[in-house]
C-alpha cells in the first residue's frame, strides 16, 4: 500500500469542501478542499492517478499566513462528477481553469504529483498569463519513458472494466492515453516561461528519475528552473517530504 496523509479522519473532516461547475465540460462539477485566507494567493494541488484531494490533507491543515490552499478531486476521482475518466490532459486543465483566480498576492501556483505533473505543465502552456509558477513532484513528462503494461489493455475490456473499482478503472484509462498526450505536448514545453521547480527521487520505481534530464532539456525558458534530485527517495514525495515541498512553495511565493 502506498503511504498517505498522517491527518486523522476528524482533522480531514474539518477541511472545507466546495465545488464548481466547469466551463466547456458539460456535466462536470469539480469538488475541492480549501483552507487558508480566502483572499490569499492560491496554491492549487493536483493529485496523480489514482488519487484524490484528501491526499493533500496534511498541507491543507498547515497553510501559511496569506495563502489559500486548494486541492482538487480531478475528473473521475473523489467527489467530482461525473464518474467517468477524462484521459485528455487538455481537458484536465479545463477542469481546474475556473480556479485560476489572480489575487493581490500574485497569480496561482500549481503543484502536481505524478500524473498531476504533466497536468500542471499543460496548464502553464494552455493558460498563459494565468499561472505564477509550477512545482512538479515525481512528474512523468518524457514520452519515451512511458510503458503500457500488457495487462493494461485487458482492463479496458468491457467485462473486466465492470469489475474494477472506479479509481483503478479511470487510472488505467488515463495511463493508457498518457504517452500520446506527452508526445503532443513535448514540442510546447519551450513555451513555459514561468518559474518551474522539479523535485524527484532517484529510487522512484513508478516514474523514472530520467524524466528530470528530459525536463531540463525542454524547459529552456523557465525563469528560474530549480531542480532537486533526492538520493534514495521514492515516488511518494507528498507524504514523505512535506517540509521540502512546503519550502519549495515558500520560495516560489517569495520570488
Amino acid at each position: 500500500m502506498p503511504p498517505g496523509p498522517s491527518a486523522s479522519k476528524a482533522d480531514v473532516a474539518r477541511i472545507e469542501r466546495a465545488s464548481i461547475s466547469v466551463t466547456g465540460m458539460k456535466g462536470t462539477r469539480v469538488s475541492y478542499l480549501r483552507a487558508g485566507a480566502r483572499d490569499g494567493r492560491r496554491i492549487i494541488f493536483v493529485h496523480g492517478t489514482p488519487g484524490e484531494a484528501i491526499g493533500w490533507a496534511d498541507f491543507l491543515l498547515n497553510v501559511p499566513a496569506g495563502l489559500e490552499y486548494i486541492a482538487i478531486d480531478r475528473p473521475g476521482f473523489g467527489a467530482t462528477a461525473p464518474d467517468r475518466a477524462e484521459p485528455s490532459l487538455k481537458r484536465q486543465v479545463l477542469a481546474l481553469a475556473s480556479l485560476l483566480d489572480a489575487r493581490p498576492g500574485g497569480l496561482p501556483i500549481l503543484v502536481g504529483h505524478s500524473l498531476g505533473g504533466p497536468i500542471v505543465v499543460r496548464a502553464a502552456i494552455d493558460q498563459p498569463g494565468r499561472i505564477g509558477g509550477i512545482i512538479i513532484l515525481a512528474g512523468s513528462l518524457d514520452p519515451a519513458l512511458e510503458r503500457i503494461h500488457p495487462m493494461q489493455p485487458v482492463g479496458e475490456w468491457w467485462g473486466v472494466r465492470g469489475m474494477l473499482p472506479r479509481s483503478l478503472r479511470n487510472a488505467n484509462r488515463e495511463l493508457i492515453a498518457l504517452k500520446r498526450d506527452l508526445e503532443v505536448m513535448a514540442p510546447h514545453l519551450v513555451e513555459v516561461d514561468i518559474p518551474v521547480t522539479i523535485i524527484h527521487g532517484t529510487a522512484d520505481t513508478l516514474v523514472p528519475v530520467a524524466n528530470v534530464d528530459f525536463m531540463r532539456s525542454r524547459f529552456t525558458r523557465a525563469i528560474p528552473l530549480r531542480v532537486e534530485v533526492l538520493p534514495e527517495q521514492n515516488h511518494f514525495l507528498p507524504w514523505e517530504h512535506r517540509p521540502k515541498i512546503e519550502a519549495a512553495i515558500a520560495a516560489m511565493v517569495a520570488a
